[in-house]
């Protein structure tokens, strides 16, 4: 009840460029929708781009349920990474809307939408003085962290996903040991959790997946795409971060859990003084 139920959706606005950018269509955007009714379409069609990190279903769920996609004149453009070369992202997001599954299909939506897939990129310029950058995270299918810069203020989303870690086996004692192999995995996970680190390099806002702790993930969670609060917040201070949300929070946390946690992992000289909170539906920021 207090931080929120709703899977994963993050609503960007650049007012001085009247720009709109929604990050996952998860069933929070529902919600969203209806926000942008009240408050946007008073003052004209609405506008908005979607980018979404993945595809897992929590994560486009909410697609279905946004209303401002079944009212006419309204334009939105949907980004995101897909795994198979031969499916488009149009089928992905869309195929969720089919009769077997929802009662409107997708080709009877009346808004204008367009589907564009998009790798890892260092710098794409969304015009209006917004740049982009995006890169792969660590998650059992293609996901991405992006980075939103505009007028000096630098916003970094880096979930669902994974410390990166050596897959060679490293016990010397195991038959199948290799000691090059093993050498090279650890130096390769090295290499990637760097790159990811410069990824949100001192950036004002970071909202990084922080689902388990440590002791949860070391247990029964290791290669399930999501990291421990620990590792957040450890890479974060390491890469200068100035604001860290701890974000994806585990579905069996209550409301009490949750607000222990803060204190246990929150208190600014167990975060090197950088602000930490655990993010909150509806909470807003400003960069």
């Amino acid at each position: 009840m207090k931080y929120g139920g709703n899977t994963a959706c993050i609503e960007l606005r650049f007012p001085e460029v009247n720009r709109h950018i929604i990050i996952d269509a998860g069933s929070g955007l529902r919600d969203l929708a209806n926000y942008m009714l009240a408050h946007d379409l008073p003052r004209g069609p609405i506008a908005t781009e979607i980018y979404l990190s993945h595809t897992h279903w929590d994560h486009i769920m909410g697609f279905p349920f946004f209303v401002p996609a079944y009212i006419p004149g309204t334009t939105i453009k949907v980004f995101g990474p897909v795994t198979y070369e031969d499916e488009p992202l149009e089928a992905v997001v869309g195929g969720q809307m089919k009769y077997r599954y929802f009662p409107v299909n997708m080709g009877e939506l009346a808004s204008s939408i367009e589907y564009h897939r998009l790798k890892e990129d260092p710098h794409i310029d969304l015009g209006d003085g917004i740049i982009l950058s995006t890169t792969i995270i660590n998650h059992p299918i293609t996901t991405l962290g992006y980075r939103f810069s505009f007028r000096g203020a630098v916003f970094c989303t880096a979930y669902d996903t994974e410390p990166f870690r050596n897959l060679f086996i490293t016990d010397p004692t195991d038959p199948s040991y290799d000691e090059l192999m093993a050498h090279e995995g650890e130096e390769a996970a090295r290499e990637q959790n760097h790159v990811l680190e410069n990824f949100f390099k001192d950036a004002d806002l970071l909202v990084h997946d922080a689902q388990y702790t440590r002791q949860e993930y070391e247990k029964n969670k290791i290669g399930w795409g999501h990291t421990p609060i620990e590792d957040a917040i450890t890479a974060a201070c390491r890469a200068g971060v100035k604001q860290l949300a701890l974000f994806h929070h585990d579905p069996e946390r209550s409301d009490e859990q949750i607000d222990a946690m803060t204190s246990l992992y929150c208190a600014p000289e167990k975060t090197e003084g950088m602000y930490t909170f655990f993010a909150r539906e509806g909470q807003e920021i400003i960069l």
